[in-house]
């Protein structure tokens, strides 16, 4: 059977992997490419998420694509105008046709002898082998297979359904009936407004509260500019004035927490009214952006608590029974649904396995290289988003990137691209400093960062623009050399090309 071989191979067909089509298309034409998509079907998250009202938490003019202009009305866009986005996207730039269906990566290896990677995929039970160059990994960070359930004492003995949103079933009827949502997460803040329309009622039960904010659905400044000016000119316009609030506002939370969680909470309580137990319920024990805040459209969360159809438990489980859960003060909620919005379950660029020249990579002995590559592992970046901003906004940079590395080997003859450590690069830190459980629960897994750049991972996307769309490719840490012999100590110095 004969081996298909790419310049590129992409790796998931989600909002990252159809954008890292189109850059490669724009920016980089003469480079052949593939997209191998373990599911049938192109969206990734907002394809695989079907519970009531999934929608974004970040507005649509940073979460949607540089290339691509966001025309509709809601900044705060709903899971299914997402898809409907990013497949326009596929479609208009003619990514679809370049997409393998139902091909799960599972493994990947390196040889430095010709430059390749040989990619081992499972299609229809069969494994199926490619040949690339260069490999992107734009699968995510969490597991498809299964969110997180941790284990309740007394789950078997409740007569309802247990449902979490990861899976959630097309026949649930929770009509009139009575709901308990576990979780105070992005998740939880969309299903409790949501299901309460057409719920008897909806608890969200939590351990500890989650910093809440409201804002309107509709950005009324870039509706405006959209009538005043050509799309794409307002498109611009309104992403950089998001952008810039956005980091002026985390920036001021990580430098006066206390003022800016007085004015979060100060909000909550103008949503819910003096006599409403903001302390209990709204107030979290760490500071703000020590976790990502909650967003919630046109404060639904909040019209649902008074209005009745709502509430919030600040609790902690003791078990489940047949009727509903005992929490650990005693009081019982009466359930027919339980909604386990318990997180995720964290995977290194999609549950794959790598190796470099017979040698097995763990990611977690790396250095993250400008928050996309990895020490001494040649040609493979991977695209993750910000934690305190939107998806979107790195990984276009950091396809940009990716674009600009291909140019410059093929402009240096060059073929291959390696971020290597320097003496002093040691890791300082986590890849992620986020104190969330799902971040804390796997976050040994994932490659460190030093405190010196480009290891650092900044989460800031003006830096991150000036470093990705307009530094040195060629930074002395990026090792630009030819094929080589794979059991070669060190890349010859006449092999190492200068931009």
């Amino acid at each position: 059977m004969s081996v298909q071989h790419v310049d590129v191979i992409v790796v998931g067909a989600g909002l990252s992997g159809i954008g890292a089509g189109v850059h490669l298309t724009k920016k980089s034409p003469d480079r052949s490419f593939l997209i191998l998509e373990g599911r049938d079907s192109i969206g990734g998250t907002w394809d695989l998420f079907r519970y009531p009202g999934i929608r974004s938490d970040s507005d649509m003019y940073t979460l949607g694509y540089d290339f691509k202009p966001w025309k509709q009305a809601k900044a705060i866009a709903d899971g299914p105008s997402i898809l409907s986005y990013v497949k326009e996207a596929a479609a208009e730039y003619g990514i679809t046709d370049k997409i393998r269906f139902n091909h799960m990566v599972r493994h990947a290896s390196w040889n430095s002898a010709n430059s390749t990677w040989t990619v081992q995929a499972e299609h229809n039970g069969a494994s199926v082998t490619f040949t690339c160059n260069f490999l992107f990994m734009c699968s995510g960070y969490y597991s498809y297979k299964s969110g997180y359930k941790p284990p309740f004492e007394g789950a078997d003995s409740f007569k309802g359904r247990i449902v979490h949103p990861q899976e959630w079933p097309n026949d649930l009827d929770y009509s009139g009936k009575r709901v308990v949502v576990i979780g105070s997460g992005a998740t939880a803040m969309t299903l409790v407004p949501e299901m309460s329309k057409k719920a008897g009622h909806v608890t969200m039960l939590q351990r500890s509260p989650t910093y809440v904010v409201s804002r309107p659905a509709e950005d009324a400044f870039a509706n405006r500019m959209r009538r005043w000016l050509p799309s794409k000119m307002a498109y611009g316009i309104t992403r950089w004035k998001n952008v810039t609030l956005g980091s002026f506002f985390f920036n001021l939370a990580r430098k006066k927490p206390e003022k800016v969680k007085e004015r979060l909470l100060g909000m909550v309580r103008e949503a819910l009214g003096p006599d409403y137990d903001v302390a209990k319920h709204f107030t979290p024990t760490y500071n703000p952006w020590d976790q990502r805040l909650c967003l919630i459209p046109d404060a639904d969360l909040f019209k649902a608590i008074k209005a009745g159809a709502a509430s919030v438990e600040t609790d902690h489980i003791d078990r489940f029974d047949e009727t509903g859960i005992v929490l650990k003060s005693g009081k019982h909620l009466d359930a027919d649904i339980i909604v386990t919005a318990t997180g995720l379950n964290l995977e290194v660029l999609g549950g794959a396995t790598f190796d470099v020249d017979g040698k097995a990579v763990n990611f977690a002995d790396t250095l993250a290289y400008k928050g996309m590559m990895y020490s001494d592992v040649p040609n493979l970046a991977s695209s993750f988003g910000y934690t305190n901003a939107s998806w979107t906004l790195k990984a276009d940079l950091t396809c940009l990137y990716v674009t600009r590395l291909l140019n410059h080997m093929k402009a240096t003859g060059t073929t291959q691209c390696t971020p290597r450590r320097r003496p002093g690069d040691k890791p300082s830190d986590d890849w992620l400093d986020f104190s969330s459980g799902y971040v804390q629960r796997s976050v040994h897994l994932f490659p460190k960062q030093s405190d010196q750049d480009p290891w650092k991972q900044h989460q800031n996307y003006k830096k991150d623009l000036k470093a990705l769309k307009y530094g040195a490719v060629d930074d002395g840490v990026m090792q630009f050399t030819r094929a080589a012999p794979a059991n070669a100590a060190a890349p010859a110095a006449a092999d190492r090309i200068a931009a």
